[in-house]
């Protein structure tokens, strides 16, 4: 906690003070205005760039019209309440906070003979249009996404949930940094309990600042340091994040991150997409249960493919035609790991590569380097193919951070089965199973409704029920209101 620093009696030695703790002369965008008006000394502090300058110049030109002997009693209650026509307004008595806050936006305006600190707070950040996220793009839904700017996040996900019971708590983390971060939920739904939790988790976050936003904060809440599989959903989309604020999740918004933190989440929230509930309800299950597919054969099928492959025996007489035919220069199971790391490295490559030459690079690299690689003897044609089952598998998994984890869980997977054949095989399973099913995500089974089992649940889960028949809300989250 930052140490108080009171208001000093010299109006001088104020400004001198805030000069001196922001910078002012040794950085050039903090900005020192000496002014002069009602026969009064008066300053204002601000950054420049969050500032709007219409604002403040329509602010100064009321401030210059001011006699003298309108301030002459109680002249912070005058200027709050009848001569500064703004809406946010506030005060403080603190140096330190008030040198603070100027560094978050708001502009500070110290009066001489005033003892506390107006706080204007007419900024304007740089910011880019709501726009559709690019990993949750639906064919039919609305078009706009979180920006970085925690404003206008609270406002879309308020746009769309006129509640009265819809609060936004304010926090801010970090002692060097003081990001601005947002608890929102719904009082008539969300447990207390889960509440109070949180907000007292990100309270006791003890670092100087957030260099990455949410991932930083859900190192410090989750607590599962060097587990792959995330606690936490993330999206970018307005719609889904109220969908979740009405089943009684907590969402925490952060500043400067366009990526909203749903908790909890099982590992099933991971596997729903907005595209299922934009289409007819039988629709949308077959696509839920697409992705299901994607997801487990992304997988088990690529080592059970090598399975197959080191022990055709496995196999009965009508399936012996799998398992390459020419296994190639290379082992097999070194092949795959090659592919691996090399699907990998294109896709960080086509991040790095400007939109316009990143279909070029895939083609290059799928077509001709893929193709060069059999053609030499070096890959299996069947190792290119399963391969490839596994990595759309995972990039149709709606989460990005579950895809990520399923590529790991795939290798040591395919590494079990490599040392181990069968065995290795089903004990690599029976391992995941578990992890998983050990985990939680908030106090909350990672695995629920499947365990522990809940029957209704379970068939919303993995089927995508009709809207007017969803008429309770998730059980696991102990909602104050159970009935939609």
């Amino acid at each position: 906690m930052k140490k108080k620093q009171p208001m000093f009696e010299s109006y001088e030695k104020n400004v001198d003070y805030l000069k001196d703790y922001l910078g002012v002369d040794e950085s050039f965008d903090m900005i020192h205005l000496d002014l002069f008006y009602a026969n009064r000394k008066m300053s204002l502090f601000m950054v420049d760039g969050f500032v709007k300058d219409e604002i403040l110049h329509y602010l100064m030109r009321l401030l210059s019209r001011l006699n003298p002997e309108e301030l002459e009693t109680d002249p912070l209650e005058k200027l709050l309440k009848t001569h500064i026509s703004y809406v946010e307004l506030d005060k403080v008595d603190d140096l330190n906070k008030a040198g603070d806050t100027v560094l978050a936006g708001p502009t500070a305006l110290v009066v001489e003979g005033v003892d506390e600190i107006i706080l204007i707070d007419a900024r304007t950040y740089p910011v880019r249009g709501p726009e559709e996220p690019d990993l949750e793009r639906v064919v039919r839904g609305s078009r706009d996404g979180y920006v970085e700017t925690i404003v206008f996040n609270t406002a879309l996900t308020r746009r769309r949930i006129r509640d009265r019971s819809l609060r936004m708590e304010y926090i801010q983390i970090g002692r060097r940094s003081q990001t601005d971060v947002c608890l929102c939920y719904i009082k008539d739904i969300a447990e207390d309990d889960r509440i109070s939790h949180l907000r007292r988790v990100l309270n006791e976050i003890d670092t100087d600042a957030l260099p990455m936003a949410e991932k930083t904060v859900e190192e410090y809440i989750s607590g599962q340091h060097w587990n792959p599989y995330p606690v936490i959903r993330y999206t970018e989309r307005p719609d889904t994040a109220a969908a979740h604020l009405y089943e009684g999740h907590i969402l925490i918004i952060i500043d400067g991150s366009p990526s909203v933190m749903i908790t909890p989440a099982t590992f099933w929230h991971h596997m729903q997409h907005a595209e299922e509930y934009r289409q007819k309800p039988l629709v949308g299950a077959y696509l839920r249960w697409v992705r299901f597919i994607g997801l487990f054969a992304s997988l088990f099928l690529l080592p059970l493919y090598y399975l197959f492959s080191i022990e055709p025996d496995l196999l009965p007489v009508s399936l012996s035609f799998i398992g390459p035919e020419e296994t190639g220069m290379i082992p097999l199971l070194l092949q795959f790991l090659i592919a691996e790391i090399g699907i990998d490295l294109l896709r960080m490559a086509a991040i790095h590569t400007p939109s316009s030459l990143a279909t070029a690079l895939g083609l290059v690299a799928a077509i001709l380097i893929g193709q060069v690689a059999v053609d030499v003897g070096l890959f299996s044609i069947e190792v290119v193919l399963y391969l490839s089952i596994a990595a759309i598998g995972t990039f149709a998994t709606p989460s990005y951070e579950i895809g990520l984890a399923d590529r790991i869980s795939r290798i040591a997977l395919l590494l079990a089965t490599g040392i181990f054949g069968l065995k290795g095989y089903i004990i690599g399973i029976t391992i995941w199973i578990l992890y998983l099913a050990h985990m939680q995500t908030f106090k909350t089974p990672y695995l629920w409704p499947f365990m522990p089992f809940s029957l209704r649940a379970f068939r919303d889960i993995f089927i995508r029920s009709p809207i007017p028949l969803k008429n309770r809300r998730p059980a696991f989250l102990h909602p104050k209101d159970p009935d939609r």
